[in-house]
């Protein structure tokens, strides 16, 4: 071994460390990389300057957290496709008979439930049920869908599925020790911040902002976009639009002609002819302007058509959310072949509660905008998984056959639960055993099991691992840990405070699993160095990180909720900030009168 070189009093290993977390962030952050890109070319760079080993990769994507959220997504798609999930949205919530007992409604059920089967997965659950439950109350669904979110992420604070996060905090602490957390080990913490939590919700409410649906943009107004082609051999080519009756028709009226060759007319003239190849777009109700596909042989097509029998007639209208972090952001439709990969075509765009006046195709697209879609209208079981990381689909949620299958993979759950609660056996068995028995009893395909994993996030998942392992081989822990210990002067109590806040804050700016990653060498090093139990401050670094409310992309359940809601970016701020500080100290207090650390 040569001499170490340095650099500024840090070693070139350290520096590298450091230049990689400024470009793994900005990257995260002001780029459209997709994150499972941008982790894997940091694991990439890390291998590549020596930080890492071969050795440190495969036991990262090898680890606990990776096998035990890969596993569950097959459970997962067992509850979905035998209808418990289906069941539960139903029949769980009962039925509303005011906002503040809404609230409540929601809340309670929505945090049980996430600790069982993870706070992303209930959101997604709930979300038709509670709009449904904002109409008849006849307030704004973004009155009950901050509810819902905060209540996911509270209850997924009390077990390891719960959140990715707990799951990488507990893989993290087993590579480290050798020892397993019990599936309940956050659940003291978890519990106190979800009473809290729904105690401080009730309260707040008034200040819950009221935000207009995007749904209704295309329900209720009767003033946006359609746009319609017209094939090669329909019967109106070489006639003028009022000689085929296509200027001012029933529900809307004709605002623009578009051109095969993308030139423009508007306002279209009553004798200007019509040409195969051309778009008409409509102003007007959608309903009834997508009535002239049937009286006038109009298409809603991506593409040119040439004749109408192309057209697959047996089609339905779905709306979609567009994700964060979505290929679609910052592009138009008509420049990409999302449409023609996906077989649907965009019909109208609402955005923040009101329709986009422009060609739909010709929108750039953000996050959390409405794009009513023209899709199959027999999808498989895998039609929202396949589109999740571009767009959520919230209109038409598959309806399960119950039966005797229900029964059994609600069992399966239980029995899961029952065998890590009780440590019969540990957690990443008890997972293996239930997708296994998924399988057996047929509560999900055999021959499409891979179609249900998220290979993308396991990517991003094991990747981070890889980066919290070259922060801990680096000697960054202790250029950065040991100016806090001396600060600090070396309180266990203090040390825990100042650490859990900064990844609080971190968690805020970019994700729960990020930070982490990133504060679980720190955090654990430091229990270490002052000889106290490791176990409380990953408690507390667990629980941390997941506390953090105060934009949309701080919160997988926020996320989820964006565009549904119609929220602004700045709506979640204002009781963000509150949620943050209070939960945090209850947090805190908690696991310093529960857990010793010594």
């Amino acid at each position: 071994m040569g001499e170490v070189t340095t650099f500024l009093g840090l070693s070139i290993q350290i520096w590298l460390v450091i230049f990689v977390v400024i470009v793994l962030f900005y990257m995260l952050t002001r780029t459209r990389v997709p994150a499972e890109v941008s982790f894997l070319g940091a694991v990439t760079f890390l291998l590549a300057t020596n930080i890492i080993a071969e050795h440190d990769v495969l036991v990262a994507f090898g680890s606990e957290a990776i096998l035990v959220t890969g596993t569950f997504y097959i459970i997962l798609a067992g509850l979905m496709n035998t209808g418990v999930l289906y069941w539960l949205s139903k029949y769980l919530l009962g039925k509303p008979s005011s906002f503040t007992k809404a609230i409540f409604k929601i809340m309670v059920p929505a945090s049980i439930l996430s600790a069982m089967i993870g706070c992303l997965e209930v959101t997604h659950l709930f979300t038709d049920m509670v709009k449904i439950w904002a109409r008849k109350l006849a307030i704004a669904p973004s009155k009950l869908l901050m509810p819902l979110s905060y209540a996911a992420s509270f209850g997924g604070m009390c077990t390891l599925l719960g959140h990715t996060s707990n799951l990488v905090v507990a893989g993290l602490y087993v590579d480290q020790t050798g020892k397993a957390l019990n599936l309940f080990a956050p659940f003291i913490p978890g519990f106190a911040c979800t009473v809290v939590g729904i105690c401080l919700m009730t309260l707040l409410r008034n200040k819950i902002p009221s935000r207009k649906s995007p749904d209704i943009s295309f329900e209720d107004t009767s003033d946006y976009t359609v746009e319609l082609l017209v094939p090669t051999d329909n019967e109106a080519v070489m006639h003028s639009i009022d000689e085929a009756g296509l200027r001012n028709v029933k529900g809307g009226s004709l605002i623009e002609l578009v051109r095969f060759d993308k030139e423009v007319i508007s306002p279209v003239p009553p004798d200007e002819y019509i040409f195969g190849g051309d778009r008409l777009v409509y102003s007007g109700q959608i309903n009834e302007l997508l009535e002239l596909k049937n009286s006038h042989g109009l298409v809603v097509a991506d593409h040119h058509v040439y004749n109408i029998n192309e057209i697959d007639s047996n089609r339905k209208l779905r709306t979609a959310y567009i994700n964060f972090g979505s290929e679609l952001i910052g592009s138009k439709m008509s420049e990409g072949d999302f449409e023609k990969r996906n077989d649907m075509v965009l019909v109208a765009v609402a955005r923040q509660g009101k329709r986009v006046d422009e060609q739909p195709r010709e929108v750039i697209l953000q996050a959390g905008d409405t794009l009513l879609l023209e899709c199959p209208a027999k999808k498989d079981t895998y039609f929202e998984t396949r589109y999740k990381h571009a767009l959520i689909f919230f209109d038409s949620q598959f309806v399960p056959r119950l039966g005797i299958r229900t029964v059994i993979s609600a069992s399966i759950l239980i029995i899961m639960f029952m065998l890590s609660s009780f440590q019969v056996v540990p957690l990443i068995t008890s997972t293996m055993l239930a997708a296994g028995a998924m399988l057996i009893f047929e509560c999900c395909r055999m021959d499409n099991i891979t179609k249900y994993i998220d290979w993308n996030f396991l990517l991003t998942l094991g990747a981070m691992m890889v980066f919290s392992t070259a922060i801990a081989n680096s000697g960054l822990v202790d250029i950065v840990s040991n100016p806090i210990l001396e600060l600090c002067a070396e309180n266990p109590y203090i040390i825990m405070i100042v650490s859990c806040f900064l990844a609080s804050i971190m968690s805020e700016l970019f994700s729960d699993v990020s930070a982490a990653a990133v504060f679980f060498p720190f955090i654990y090093h430091q229990a270490i160095t002052l000889g106290c139990d490791p176990m409380p401050f990953t408690i507390a670094l667990m629980t941390s990180v997941t506390i953090s409310y105060t934009t949309p992309i701080s919160s997988v359940t926020h996320m989820h909720i964006f565009g549904p809601g119609g929220f602004k970016f700045t709506d979640f701020l204002h009781l963000g900030i509150w949620m943050h500080l209070i939960l945090l100290a209850v947090n805190l207090i908690t696991i310093i009168l529960v857990f010793p650390l010594y």
